[in-house]
């Protein structure tokens, strides 16, 4: 038997904002967004109408197939989402969706994945965004029972900072059917871990190189520069449908190639210095200059 909150029953007995939006007014969109499976036990379809000038959401409503803690989560989403913008939802994260409800049996965090990746689905089809355009679609199916990529398996770790099998099968279910791809799983577990004591080592030479930044090998700054696009810069971009790849260095020139839907939008340059130069000059080196090719 799980251990649940009270406010996580509160939510499950009480749920508020099920069903659909059948009412909208002109200057309002409503899009949905559908993650799961009645086949694989859980399944979440998330409603949002949305005011097209404002882009904050107005309402929100849900329909699950799952378990108390599927139901509550999705709940609790919806009630997390009314009053905020597009922008500020994609920023919710699932531990804030378990925080909300007092917490959630970590067996049992999969439903505030599912709820998140619901949200995105739903922002991403407001947006335009076409959703096998989504990186977690673009990677190797790793769990075929429960069909789940590596990306997907990938960006739940470093989101999470999960270190173990059994945690990546609470978030996300893989390796909960037959548990072939457990081996799989622990191969993205050390490959992330090793990336993260990389990044780690990158850092601390740069903070602790009194020479700064320009003294650095160009493998050195590749190494930094890349850990803040992926970590700071890509998420902001791929929300829009965008991406950036770093193209080459030299001294304090960094030349990227803008991609997606950034590479063709009439406000890229804005995009080169604002979203990428000075995250890039903040994090690392004022004097940085950010080029497109």
């Amino acid at each position: 038997m799980w251990e649940y909150t009270d406010k996580v029953m509160e939510f499950f007995y009480n749920p508020r904002n099920q069903g659909v939006i059948t009412e909208k007014k002109e200057g309002e969109k409503v899009v949905t967004g559908e993650v799961g499976s009645i086949a694989c036990g859980d399944a979440l379809r998330l409603h949002l109408k949305v005011d097209e000038v404002t882009s904050v959401i107005l309402d929100a409503r849900f329909q699950t197939f799952g378990c108390a803690s599927a139901i509550a989560s999705s709940s609790a989403l919806t009630e997390l989402l009314k009053g905020k913008t597009i922008d500020e939802a994609l920023r919710l994260t699932n531990r804030e969706i378990a925080e909300y409800l007092g917490g959630l049996p970590e067996e049992k965090m999969h439903c505030s994945v599912m709820g998140q990746e619901a949200l995105e689905a739903a922002i991403f089809t407001y947006k335009g965004i076409p959703l096998e355009s989504h990186e977690d679609d673009e990677g190797t199916l790793v769990c075929k029972c429960f069909g789940i990529t590596d990306s997907r398996i990938r960006r739940i770790i470093i989101e999470n900072d999960l270190t173990t099998v059994e945690q990546v099968t609470n978030y996300v279910k893989a390796g909960g059917g037959c548990s072939s791809c457990l081996p799989a799983i622990d191969d993205i577990l050390a490959e992330v871990a090793q990336e993260k004591a990389k990044a780690v080592e990158v850092a601390t030479e740069v903070v602790t190189a009194s020479s700064g930044f320009g003294q650095l090998t160009n493998l050195k700054k590749i190494q930094l520069i890349e850990q803040v696009l992926e970590k700071e810069v890509r998420p902001i971009l791929k929300a829009d449908g965008g991406n950036v790849e770093l193209y080459d260095v030299e001294g304090h020139r960094i030349k990227v190639v803008l991609k997606g839907a950034c590479g063709s939008c009439a406000g890229s340059t804005a995009t080169l210095k604002h979203a990428i130069e000075d995250k890039l000059r903040e994090l690392i080196d004022s004097t940085l200059v950010v080029e497109a090719v």
